[in-house]
């Protein structure tokens, strides 16, 4: 259910005006049984476009060519990165901006696994969301790996099974044959699918059967989707939109 506190004529007019993705979105905001509060109607414009602009981004990602591995054979562009024991650090004399385009447009450059994944699909949707100045102000200093990330980012993981398009759930492995298969983070697309990456695009059932097939010998135990779900502060992070 959505509730607008103080709404506008203008940006009301927008919401009429929603098509596609982002009218699925608004609508599976309203549909849902979670009340999601806005003290005015541009912040939900906001909400929506920067969640399109998250499932834009894990479909860009899919596309830029990025191995999947564990950090020990990880790798990131050196001109833009450093790796330290604890990740991948901007070197100093970068933006942020620049270093999160990279990811993009040299993804065979980089090579990581599905959190950090989604920490990067998480950075560069903020990115395509807000003013420049005010991303590169925010995540200077950028330490990247695994579910490391900078405040400013705002994730919130809250419990329950209500996610909405732009969201990232976890799909566990119990039985996992190697460590780094003991899940699979994945953004919520929308119409049943979800990206992860080192499986692609898939149904939730299809992310289950992919990972079993990861399992130790012998095992019937199988995955299954975890009941929570991670995402942005969008109401904090839209006061820097563009």
């Amino acid at each position: 259910m959505i509730i607008i506190r103080f709404p506008d004529s203008a940006s009301s007019q927008k919401l009429q005006n929603l098509s596609g993705k982002q009218k699925e979105i608004y609508n599976e905001l309203d549909n849902s049984l979670t009340m999601f509060e806005y003290d005015t109607t541009f912040q939900l414009l906001f909400e929506i476009n920067l969640r399109e602009n998250i499932i834009d981004a894990a479909l860009k990602l899919k596309e830029a060519s990025v191995a999947f591995t564990s950090f020990k054979y990880s790798r990131f562009n050196p001109v833009y990165w450093t790796k330290v024991p604890t990740g991948y650090l901007l070197n100093s004399n970068v933006l942020p901006s620049d270093a999160i385009n990279d990811i993009y447009e040299n993804g065979q450059e980089y090579a990581f696994e599905c959190s950090t994944a989604m920490v990067v699909i998480f950075y560069k949707a903020v990115l395509d969301s807000i003013r420049l100045p005010d991303f590169n102000y925010l995540f200077r200093g950028l330490l990247v790996w695994n579910w490391n990330y900078d405040p400013d980012l705002a994730i919130i993981t809250l419990e329950g099974n209500e996610f909405i398009p732009g969201d990232v759930v976890y799909f566990m492995n119990p039985d996992f044959d190697k460590p780094i298969w003991r899940g699979e983070n994945a953004v919520v697309l929308g119409n049943g699918l979800y990206y992860g990456h080192g499986i692609g695009i898939g149904t939730a059932e299809e992310m289950i059967k992919a990972l079993n097939t990861l399992r130790k010998n012998g095992s019937t135990t199988s995955a299954f989707m975890l009941q929570q779900h991670s995402r942005l502060n969008f109401k904090y992070l839209s006061q820097f939109a563009k």
